[in-house]
């Protein structure tokens, strides 16, 4: 399998590569802009997202890119940090938030042109002990946010959803969660409020008509009960990881490893497996306009669905693309981000 196409799997290996000691002469990348590259839109690239009509693609080294002419020329956007960039999300058309390795989230506030960070690794630590501490957390998790504290900031958030433009959530390695009401000044640290014992990572978190997901390894998937104030596991067929939540009402998908994809037609009591005829893991999923569910795999297939997911035909692409992640620009336009950069192609 190839690792460096897949953003989630390259996060996971790399929280254990941070560094634990301040080197002389090192410095963080926490503290370090990202560079202007003239080949920024041919490196890594691990999430996409639509900013009213721009494009916004991130990926390696705090890289982010964006495009007003559905991906034909790109623009690399000024970047406070030099981060592996994971995932990325605008909730309206100049709001959006990015979140990668050492803990990093970042905002912006006109469509991707800048970002500043709103919360980092060191940052996130301290607020889960202190969170833990003021409201009398019992003593086993009380340790675990300890250990983050003493840890540092080398876990990745590995994905973002904001309903709007102030309630958002970021999940990552280790049951990471952490939801804001106010457009990011403030995270409050929800690790306590997981149906996930074992703090398997969490690699997506995504609304799909009314309801909220959350999906990672060993097949963990939750759903949020929004009047509790947590997240339920949720049982499907597979415990195999999940890379992705995405769907449509009435029709949400869970989809990961060897090409395996669930589907539930009712928010999540039951599911069903949907024949994709591939063997390799799907990073990315999207949603066109007029409703067709687009996924794609780190091998360069590209499924789509014109019956809510019920059956996928695949489309050709030569030579195929590997990806992490798609967004769906207008009707019948794909902009795709992977390991050899950014590409657009077109739906029939």
């Amino acid at each position: 399998m190839s690792i460096s196409a897949l953003a989630p799997l390259l996060a996971a290996i790399a929280l254990l590569a941070a560094p634990s000691v301040c080197r002389a002469g090192y410095v963080d990348v926490l503290d370090t802009p990202a560079q202007t590259s003239a080949l920024a839109a041919q490196r890594i690239l691990n999430g996409a997202a639509l900013a009213g009509n721009r494009v916004v693609v991130i990926g390696q080294r705090g890289h982010v890119l964006y495009s007003d002419d559905q991906g034909g020329t790109w623009t690399q956007a000024s970047v406070p940090v030099s981060a592996d960039l994971v995932a990325v999300h605008f909730p309206t058309a100049t709001k959006g938030w990015a979140v990668g390795h050492s803990g990093v989230v970042l905002a912006t506030t006109d469509g991707g042109k800048t970002w500043v960070k709103q919360l980092d690794g060191r940052a996130a630590a301290q607020a889960m002990l202190e969170y833990y501490e003021k409201h009398g957390a019992d003593a086993a998790l009380l340790g675990e946010a300890k250990r983050f504290a003493d840890e540092g900031p080398d876990k990745p958030f590995l994905d973002v959803w904001f309903d709007d433009e102030k309630v958002g959530y970021v999940v990552g390695a280790f049951n990471l969660v952490f939801r804001t009401d106010d457009g990011g000044a403030h995270w409050v640290p929800w690790f306590d409020r997981t149906e996930n014992p074992k703090r398997y990572h969490l690699y997506a978190v995504r609304r799909v008509g009314e309801d909220l997901y959350a999906a990672g390894e060993q097949g963990i998937v939750l759903k949020l009960d929004a009047k509790a104030q947590r997240f339920r596991a949720v049982r499907t067929p597979y415990d195999g990881t999940y890379f992705g939540i995405t769907g449509k009402p009435g029709s949400v998908l869970a989809f990961g490893l060897r090409g395996n994809v669930y589907r539930s037609a009712d928010g999540g009591a039951s599911w069903q497996k949907v024949d994709t005829g591939i063997p390799v893991g799907l990073t990315g999923g999207a949603v066109t306009p007029d409703g067709r569910i687009v996924l794609v795999s780190q091998a360069g297939h590209t499924l789509v669905s014109s019956d809510s997911a019920a059956t996928f035909v695949h489309l050709a692409s030569e030579p195929p693309f590997p990806a992490a992640a798609v967004a769906a620009v207008g009707m019948n336009t794909l902009v795709v981000a992977g390991p050899r950069g950014v590409k657009t192609s077109h739906l029939p």
